[in-house]
Order: C-alpha cells, then structure tokens, then sequence
C-alpha cells in the first residue's frame, strides 16, 4: 500500500491519517470476531464502529485538503468526534460482554494517540476567540430540612 512520496495524495503524508488507517486494519478483525459470536446483542455497536472508523478516516483526509482554516479545523474535530465514538463503541462491546478489556487495549491506545493529534490540528487552524472553558462552581443540595451537602459541578462559558 506504500506509495512513493512524490505519487501521494497530501492527507496520505498525515501521521494521524496513518494511525487511522492501522486503527481500521486492526478494528476490522475485532469486529469479525465479535459479529460472528454475539450477533443480535452487538450489531448496532458493529455498525456505528464501522462507520465512525471510516467517518474518522474521511473528515481527515477531507479537512485537509480544504484552504480555509476555520474549515479545515472544523472537519479535523468531527474527525475527533468520530475517533471518540470508536472508543465508546469499544466500551461498549466491553460492557455488553462481547470483548474483553483486554482484546481492546490496543485499540483504545491507537484512539487516544489519533484523538490528541487531531486535537493538537483543530488548535493549529481554529484561530476562534470563540473557544469555551469550564470553570468549577459549587451548589447545594437540601436533602432533607436537616441535612444539605455541597457538589461541584462544571458549567461550560463562553470566555471573554
């Protein structure tokens, strides 16, 4: 599948694009094994993998041959998005006891490798002002008239 560099299209020359593409050469097997063993409790999960394998893939390839930087970063994050659903989904397979924890490790250290690449592209071409943050608050809760207890919880702003 190696081409010369001189023959390659510019997504193809992308480590993340790579890392894509040995994600779904190593998701595909994984994805035989589970079908064939568990087929009605597993489908759905298969299938959105699949697609969020190949959607991952295509954003990718996509953002980067677009010019515009608010663009490109924008296809760069539903290429995140998607890589963040192919780690759900292998959760998933996990939880409904179609795969072991282990059967799955790699995959999910390829994930994260593809998801901190394409986060480190969508900062490199959002030049937004528009970026939100999350800042810690602390409420109360009343139980009970007695009783009352503190929780933190995160809010999403918008920065100004």
């Amino acid at each position: 599948m190696q081409q010369n560099n001189a023959k390659k299209f510019d997504h193809e020359r992308l480590d993340v694009y790579q890392a894509e593409l040995r994600f779904i050469e190593w998701v595909t097997p994984l994805l035989d094994e589970v079908f064939s063993v568990a087929k009605a409790r597993t489908r759905e999960v298969c299938d959105q993998l699949d697609r969020a394998s190949l959607s991952a893939l295509l954003n990718t390839a996509e953002g980067n041959g677009r010019r515009q930087r608010q663009t490109r970063a924008k296809f760069f994050d539903d290429a995140r998005g998607s890589a963040t659903e192919c780690a759900a989904c292998l959760d998933a397979l996990v939880a409904k006891k179609a795969a072991a924890l282990e059967r799955i490790e790699e995959g999910k250290d390829l994930l994260l490798r593809i998801v901190s690449m394409l986060c480190r592209l969508v900062d490199r071409f959002d030049s937004s002002t528009d970026r939100f943050s999350e800042d810690t608050i602390e409420y109360r809760v009343n139980e009970s008239e007695d009783t009352s207890r503190t929780r933190t919880s995160k809010r999403t702003r918008k920065k100004n």
